[in-house]
């Protein structure tokens, strides 16, 4: 079993910066594949960015790209998620995930931990 604990979250002004904490226990992050995830109200959960298991590659969904980094500490047992440049759309709770499936995922029915989320908010 793997506990994933988000942390960072708060709110902050348009163009601004924060940087999203995600820290496990139970097991060690080295064989999973991480994601970050976000869920504004009364939308689905949509895919943000994911790494890989090995730290070496990352991929993000095209409304972040250029502005989030993902970023895995496997020293901490740590993947953070930082975001700059905010927007107001980029309002929602933030959910970090893991999964034992190989490579870049971003399908959220691939990961099995999630964390109980973050909540960023961003104003214009």
């Amino acid at each position: 079993q793997v506990q994933l604990v988000e942390s960072g979250g708060g709110l902050v002004q348009a163009g601004g910066s924060l940087r999203l904490s995600c820290t496990a226990s139970g097991r060690r992050l080295t064989t999973y594949a991480m994601g970050w995830f976000r869920q504004a109200p009364g939308k689905e959960r949509e895919f943000v960015g994911t790494i890989a298991w090995s730290g070496g590659s990352t991929d993000y969904a095209d409304s972040v790209k250029g502005r989030f980094t993902i970023s895995k500490d496997n020293a901490k047992n740590t993947v953070y998620l930082q975001m700059d440049s905010l927007k107001p759309e980029d309002t929602a709770v933030y959910y970090c995930a893991a999964t034992k499936v190989r490579g870049l995922i971003w399908s959220v029915q691939l990961y099995d931990y999630w964390g109980q989320g973050t909540q960023v908010t961003v104003s214009s």
